[in-house]
């Protein structure tokens, strides 16, 4: 019965699997019961019977013990449970990794170094996530080149998603005809729709091109081409930087300066009026010497940071971009407008977040995340489950562009 109920949840059917273990206790029913309770969003539930299933574990039977640390893992993963605290944490996710390795089970080792991985890609952390999936055991041992088919399109996806994160167009390409072919030899249509809706990504738009003649909504593709052009001067919106000719220069941790660029950039060829720009980034109506110096002082910044890439030159009435070796100007702008831009995206994806799980991801404090998460809910565009400590926020997909450049990153722009 536990076999037939193993191979059940391998296909994703959990109510047959269900159906074999409902009424057992033993720790392996459990374990099981836990992962089909998980298969059917049931959560909560899922991380009870987990726990229980590890707790009745005797200690020599570490490899079981290991399996579910891995499994509670990644139902916290599905949770946005990101917090990294107890069974569910990163140390206690690869220990059970290096068990399991070191047993011979290198299948559910290479699951733990995709929830390890997957987890890092939702905090941002792309670098740290690529290692994760690159190293190599403990052991030295091979990592297994033939996977069971579900396990197979799960790496092939998070290959692809830091692939797509990164503006690897080429990669991502590869990685998802990989995932294709695995989801259709799994056979498990929740694989098959993740593959539809990554592959989706790359014929949405992602982007805004900003001209004189209006915007042009740009693919993933285009954006990509675009920043890898040695003609252009990307001033970009969604990621805060500037790039020109394989060089970049990250202003993500100088908004005021950013702001001054895209200024000047979105104002090419022409210069930007003093008194619009104090207006536009210091967001005031009346100025006054104290923010005319203050405009000279981060202009001066400006000028000494981008130096290597464009000039800029004062004129008559107030400042205006030169790029350098008689490159043009393009302006990125994010497909949704605003300092919540990121949030969106990270609720965009349909699963329920915390407060904390946000903030984790973003970088900033839960009170900045509660006080844009009160706006967008005053708006109409998340809505908050539960109460209290159980409180969770989601938000309607947002249709007809995709959001993958507004997701927050620490890896650095290529």
């Amino acid at each position: 019965m536990i076999s037939a109920a193993a191979r059940a949840l391998a296909a994703g059917d959990a109510l047959t699997a269900l159906q074999r273990v409902a009424l057992r206790d033993d720790p392996p029913a459990l374990a099981l019961r836990g992962i089909a309770m998980a298969q059917l969003g049931e959560h909560p539930r899922a991380r009870e019977l987990l726990r229980r299933a590890a707790r009745a574990f005797g200690a020599h039977e570490s490899v079981a013990r290991a399996r579910c640390v891995v499994a509670e893992a990644e139902v916290a993963l599905a949770q946005r449970d990101l917090g990294g605290d107890g069974s569910k944490g990163p140390a206690a996710l690869l220990a059970a990794a290096h068990t399991l390795q070191a047993h011979g089970d290198t299948t559910n080792a290479l699951q733990a170094r995709l929830v390890a991985a997957r987890r890092l890609v939702l905090l941002g952390r792309l670098a740290e996530a690529s290692a994760v999936l690159a190293a190599r055991p403990a052991d030295g041992a091979p990592t297994p080149t033939h996977l069971p088919a579900p396990l197979a399109t799960v790496a092939a996806l998070t290959r692809a998603e830091l692939a797509l994160r990164a503006l690897h167009i080429d990669t991502a390409h590869a990685a998802l005809q990989h995932a294709e072919r695995a989801a259709q030899h799994a056979g498990v249509p929740a694989l098959q729709a993740e593959v539809a809706h990554a592959r989706a990504l790359l014929a949405q738009p992602a982007a805004r091109l900003l001209g004189p003649g209006g915007e042009q909504a740009l693919r993933l593709q285009d954006v990509a081409a675009l920043r890898a052009s040695g003609h252009m001067l990307v001033v970009d919106a969604c990621r805060h930087a500037v790039h020109a000719g394989g060089a970049a220069l990250p202003l993500a941790r100088r908004p005021v300066l950013f702001a001054l660029v895209r200024a000047l950039a979105q104002a090419w060829p022409g210069d930007v009026d003093r008194e619009a720009l104090i207006a536009s980034v210091f967001r005031t109506r009346h100025p006054d010497d104290t923010h005319r110096a203050r405009l000279r002082v981060e202009m001066g910044r400006l000028r000494k940071l981008i130096a290597p890439l464009a000039g800029v030159e004062a004129t008559a009435r107030g400042f205006v971009l030169r790029p350098l070796d008689g490159r043009a100007v393009a302006v990125l702008a994010p497909p949704v407008d605003g300092a919540q831009g990121a949030l969106l995206a990270l609720l965009a994806d349909g699963a329920a977040w915390s407060t904390s799980a946000l903030a984790l991801a973003l970088g900033d404090s839960q009170r900045t995340v509660q006080r844009a998460l009160a706006a967008l809910e005053s708006n109409g565009q998340v809505r908050a489950i539960g109460q209290a400590r159980a409180r969770r926020w989601v938000a309607a997909p947002l249709l007809g562009f995709t959001t993958i450049l507004l997701l927050p990153t620490t890896q650095p722009n290529p």
